[in-house]
């Protein structure tokens, strides 16, 4: 049934440097491309390097810019580099090794230096023993490999992947590069860290507020538009709602959950993520969805809630618990991966940035992505603490050996600490040092402390904090060009 040559034909194709054509690759570089360049300059890695994240996030051009900079950079040999897009119909009809045989026999010999570079690797068969005899026997290899879903599937590395891969993740673009990816950033030059802004003075902080003023247009753009690249460029924000309606969510819920998960009943899938966007950030309870969407069972509701999270559409937050004190009922927080994606879905425009409630929501779920990304590499726990007694709550904790660091968003005109807070509440019982309060307004901008407890908290506008942490993100990859 299959045409080795057609196979051949598409596998050309991909690779068009082969034939001395040049790739068009934007300039633009996403921090996964920096993630994967430092990683593959790394001496002794023997891992492969998994891409891992939504669909259009730039995954595929963050590959294709790869290949641009070996060939260049590192003047590879062009037979050498090898892309296939793992998702492309005649190429599901083979397997990852007869592939390769196919390319060892006809264009580059076995056993010397090659850079694979496998986009949406999730739809080869096997693809997690497939990777692990390919690391395992070929170290003559250097692998990249992305994918859009269940490339995070705990089974699998637990059974394949310890020792074999390191996971590289790839959210939508963080608030620095939405900046940059517009073409729009001022002059603005290098700015600290937010946790080295609790030791900045009222001056330097007030200084910085100035400085950084010129942002806040495009941070109200960046909470609609959201982080996908292409949308993230657009003007129209009609089009560019379209755009994530039926190219990411619909593709992913119609298209990934059948072909990948086996998923018949979409249209529960549908039903439940609609439910998300109008209750992103909400406190997540099964019973209650299933009885008001009528899909059947909380466990039927569970494993799509599953299904969502590993397709890179949701982050779960478990609650965490003081010192000494158990969750009785463990309920997660459930948040949209974009909150673009619920404005989207919900067919909300301008109107939303003047309805409170809805941007608190919106600026937690962007704080919540841009916290997830910058501490990504200390692998935290990251959850929420409620007392269901009192109803005090913290919005989000990361919690990792080394720290504790609770977040508070208080995205409004005014934006006091009280001291009864749940921030003080949870501050007082827990060793915490630092702590971030994220506000609104310019002015609501300096260190605190709270009665009771010795921790410093920061307040600080949210597209201070975005745009600082996103830099701070891209300086753990300096280095790398």
């Amino acid at each position: 049934m299959i045409d080795i040559a057609e196979i051949q034909a598409v596998i050309r194709g991909f690779n068009p440097w082969w034939m001395n054509k040049p790739l068009d690759t934007p300039e633009f570089r996403r921090l996964g491309f920096f993630a994967c360049r430092r990683l593959l300059n790394t001496p002794g890695l023997k891992r492969a390097i998994l891409l891992s994240g939504p669909r259009r996030v730039g995954k595929t051009t963050v590959l294709e810019q790869l290949a641009t900079s070996l060939l260049k950079d590192d003047q590879a040999i062009p037979a050498s580099v090898l892309y296939l897009s793992l998702d492309h119909p005649l190429l599901k009809l083979m397997s990852l090794a007869r592939i390769l045989k196919m390319y060892h026999e006809t264009v580059h010999p076995a056993g010397q230096p090659t850079t694979l570079l496998l986009d949406e690797i999730q739809y080869a068969g096997n693809w997690d023993l497939e990777l692990k005899q390919l690391v395992d026997r070929h170290p003559e290899y250097r692998i990249i490999a992305t994918g859009s879903a269940t490339v995070l599937h705990k089974d699998k590395l637990s059974e394949s992947g310890v020792g074999r891969w390191i996971t590289v993740p790839m959210p939508t673009l963080n608030f620095f590069e939405f900046i940059q990816i517009r073409n729009e950033s001022p002059d603005l030059g290098p700015v600290p860290k937010p946790s080295d802004l609790l030791h900045a003075s009222s001056h330097d902080l007030a200084t910085l507020a100035e400085r950084l003023r010129p942002l806040m247009p495009a941070f109200q753009r960046y909470l609609l538009v959201g982080g996908f690249p292409e949308t993230a460029r657009a003007q129209d924000l009609t089009l560019s709602q379209r755009i994530l309606r039926e190219d990411v969510v619909e593709r992913v819920l119609k298209r990934d959950m059948t072909a990948i998960f086996g998923i018949r009943r979409v249209a529960e899938l549908e039903k439940l993520f609609i439910y998300l966007c109008l209750h992103s950030g909400d406190i997540f309870s099964p019973k209650t969805c299933a009885d008001a969407l009528e899909v059947g069972s909380p466990q039927t509701v569970r494993n799509h809630l599953g299904f969502l999270e590993q397709a890179h559409l949701i982050y779960r937050l478990d609650p965490e618990k003081l010192s000494g004190k158990a969750v009785l009922r463990s309920r997660p927080k459930i948040y949209l991966a974009d909150a673009a994606l619920g404005n989207a879905v919900l067919l909300r425009s301008e109107e939303i940035l003047s309805d409170t409630d809805q941007m608190g929501k919106i600026v937690e779920t962007t704080v919540l992505r841009h916290l997830y990304a910058y501490y990504y590499r200390d692998t935290p726990r990251i959850g929420y603490w409620r007392d269901n007694k009192t109803d005090k709550e913290v919005d989000i904790i990361v919690r990792s050996p080394a720290y504790t660091l609770p977040v508070e968003v208080k995205y409004r005109s005014w934006a006091d600490i009280p001291g009864n807070s749940g921030m003080a509440t949870f501050c007082a019982a827990e060793p915490v040092k630092q702590a971030f309060w994220i506000t609104q307004r310019p002015e609501d901008f300096d260190v605190q402390k709270v009665p009771g407890c010795d921790t410093q908290i920061l307040r600080i506008p949210a597209y201070i904090f975005c745009y600082c942490l996103g830099q701070a993100e891209r300086s753990l990859w300096d280095g790398v060009e």
